[in-house]
């Protein structure tokens, strides 16, 4: 086998991820149209992502756990036929309880999904290839921004947002072929799973909560703006409604340079990557909040925006993988759940802050604030993880 070609399988891992991708992102270009279709408010209807990423929070362990001893092909799967149900109750949703309910259906898949499937990635490439392989997989997550979300957006404005869910429910359909077809029947996971104790004391360390910790407040700040990001350019910087699509492609081309850039520099260093991609986000959303009032700045920050979002993530998972070397699939499906508990902290406080007044041109600032936070939890962990190496060469007293 030529170590340097991608494996198929990553590619149908892939397409699972353009899937889930498309679902989570598709709501934030379509704020005003279910706002206006349920007669609820934009901060309201900004919940519907929250609750989401609520959902694949609790999903995540929970999923993981029950189906620890199962095949992953069997698992992954199962996991594509939950999440296409969930958007065919979307499609047909007509309230917005009922909405928010077929969001969580569709969301108990996302966390599971992801963090299997991370391991899985990593078991089909050589070592100084695995957070590639991770990126390779959240390629899809890049294109669902690059070309589902603006799709969505049309369908939205044009067809109704009910459209825009008929459309995922076939590409659920669709991702699910692509895994049948794609994805080995049988890997190294599957042979001998890790005891569930563990997994257990594995996740409960400090290496790995402060590590969870650290994706769930250096990725928080993103989505204080991201969830806002089509009333913020329509309201703030006077972009009509016909741009938002065309914006939102920027943003999703940025996802697609800053995926395997990340990927690339958390092969090469990565305690340097998880630091340096943090940093950048938060530089980024800075300057962001200077670029709202500038139509040319606003949409040149939006895809910087993409990019820095989008370079965190293979660092962030493959810090957590590093640190849970006995639990990989239960520690790679909670640091899932933790960047959607970001998401949906993100979006919870950007729902305040708005609610309360704080208005929309106060996002950016809240927004670095947080990611901020994160930073200083990442140079934690290394602090610990450079402790943590040095200790066995101390002198005993």
């Amino acid at each position: 086998m030529n170590p340097t070609r991608t494996p198929p399988a990553l590619y149908a891992l892939a397409i699972g991820a353009f899937g889930i991708g498309t679902t989570e992102f598709a709501i934030m270009g379509l704020l005003q149209q279910v706002s206006a279709s349920l007669g609820v408010s934009i901060a309201s209807a900004g919940l519907l992502i929250s609750g989401y990423a609520f959902g694949v929070f609790v999903g995540a362990p929970a999923i993981t756990l029950a189906t620890r001893r199962l095949p992953r092909k069997s698992v992954l799967l199962g996991l594509m036929a939950v999440f296409t149900l969930g958007n065919l109750a979307c499609a047909l949703a007509t309230s917005y309880a009922g909405l928010m309910a077929a969001r969580v259906l569709a969301s108990l898949a996302h966390g599971s999904f992801f963090g299997v499937g991370s391991v899985v990635a990593t078991s089909l490439v050589p070592e100084q290839r695995k957070a590639s392989a991770i990126a390779t997989m959240f390629n899809g997550l890049a294109l669902a921004t690059l070309i589902g979300v603006p799709a969505c957006a049309w369908l939205g404005l044009h067809h109704g947002w009910h459209a825009a869910f008929w459309a995922i429910t076939a590409i659920g359909v669709l991702a699910m072929v692509s895994l049948a077809v794609l994805l080995p029947a049988t890997h190294e996971h599957d042979a001998a799973p890790v005891s569930l104790g563990s997994e257990l004391r594995a996740i409960t360390g400090a290496p790995v909560l402060i590590g969870l910790a650290t994706t769930i407040f250096g990725f928080a700040g993103v989505f204080v703006v991201y969830t806002f990001i089509e009333p913020l350019l329509i309201r703030v910087t006077g972009f009509g409604d016909a741009m938002v699509s065309p914006i939102l492609l920027v943003f999703g081309l940025g996802m697609a340079i800053g995926n395997p850039l990340g990927g690339k520099l958390a092969d090469r260093h990565l305690s340097s990557a998880l630091v340096g991609t943090l940093a950048a986000l938060a530089v980024v959303l800075v300057a962001f909040g200077f670029a709202m009032q500038v139509r040319w700045a606003m949409v040149l920050t939006t895809g910087l925006l993409g990019m820095a979002m989008f370079a965190t993530v293979a660092p962030l998972q493959m810090w957590v993988l590093r640190q849970a070397a006995h639990a990989p699939s239960l520690a790679s499906s909670l640091n899932i759940g933790a960047f959607n508990l970001a998401n949906a902290l993100g979006a919870w406080l950007g729902s305040a802050a708005v609610a309360r007044g704080a208005g929309l041109t106060a996002l950016p600032w809240i927004a670095a604030a947080v990611t901020v936070l994160g930073i200083a939890l990442a140079a934690q962990a290394l602090r610990g993880q450079r402790a943590a190496q040095t200790a066995p060469l101390c002198p005993q007293a």
